[in-house]
């Protein structure tokens, strides 16, 4: 094959390594693209093109991760990633782990480690690489590696996910919301929703949010119940959609324009946590962003109106 046939071959790995990293779709794109100029520039073919161009954006990657830690730490508010629609990367012997590891759940579980714990986690608990090919990746002797992956598993443990295991009835469970949200069945919403439930919004100080994380299941069945008929009355959409892997839906305004998502996280037949993205900086892959100040004054000015 010719370098641009073997690089988009393996370009749904290499993107799917990055976003894992990063939990950024455009930095992962960014990552890519930059692969793909390092190797067509190499003046050899490397023995396993597998093995160098994985290593490449894993590199990359990490270097970007190191830099984007520090503007997190300055966050407005919630940090969440880039919410991402579909995993372009398929493995069926690594379904499971693929779909778990690219939650939202995992992805910020996975901002406890380091940078280099991070790759190494990933490469060796999601992707199955071996030692040798992880530590050319991240530089780093293998005994280095396997001392990297005992500290990432030790971290991610205690905290790690878990999601329904039945596909189905989670998004059947995630149907039942969306349509009780769009009624406004306040009843309906709170049956669905653990008694710790937690809404939590990332609007990164660019975007109308909660000023708090909702907590309980009758405050945010209450809370919701009462916004989004409203928003349906200035023709807001709400399209159910897989987010990260997990049930979740894409908000539109009237012109179609994305004005936030959300994520669902199902245990034990109830939802636990609720993730709503409004930053419109997370939102651009996704097409036309929406004005949420402009909706939001719409909104309050409708519920202003005498019934």
């Amino acid at each position: 094959m010719s370098k641009v046939e073997e690089f988009e071959e393996l370009r749904p790995l290499l993107f799917s390594i990055a976003y894992r990293i990063l939990g950024s779709v455009s930095e992962a794109e960014d990552a890519v693209q930059e692969t793909w100029l390092r190797f067509d520039g190499s003046p050899t073919r490397p023995a396993s093109t597998k093995a160098f161009l994985s290593a490449t954006v894993t590199r990359l990657s990490i270097d970007v991760l190191r830099s984007a830690r520090v503007r997190r730490e300055e966050y407005v508010g919630p940090w969440f990633p880039e919410p991402l629609l579909s995993d372009p990367y398929q493995d069926p012997a690594r379904s499971v782990e693929l779909a778990d590891s690219v939650s939202m759940a995992a992805l910020l579980l996975l901002e406890r480690l380091s940078p280099l714990e991070r790759a190494v986690f990933l490469l060796r608990e999601v992707f199955a690489f071996d030692f040798q090919d992880i530590a050319e990746a991240v530089d780093r002797s293998e005994a280095a590696c396997r001392q990297l992956l005992v500290r990432a598993r030790r971290h991610m443990h205690d905290g790690r996910p878990r999601f329904a295991a039945d596909r189905q009835e989670r998004q059947e469970l995630a149907t039942r919301f969306f349509d009780a949200l769009k009624n406004g069945d306040v009843g309906g919403l709170q049956d669905l929703l653990a008694a710790d439930v937690q809404l939590v919004g990332d609007g990164g100080g660019k975007a109308p949010n909660f000023a708090r994380t909702i907590v309980g299941a009758e405050k945010v069945a209450r809370l919701l119940g009462a916004v989004l008929p409203t928003l349906l009355e200035l023709d807001v959409t709400c399209e159910p959609h897989e987010v990260n892997g997990q049930p979740g839906a894409l908000f539109r305004d009237r012109d179609g324009r994305i004005l936030q998502v959300f994520a669902l996280d199902v245990l034990d037949d109830r939802i636990q946590t609720i993730r709503t993205v409004l930053n419109p900086d997370k939102l651009g892959h996704l097409g036309p962003v929406a004005d949420a100040w402009a909706v939001t004054r719409e909104f309050q000015q409708t519920r202003r109106r005498p019934r």
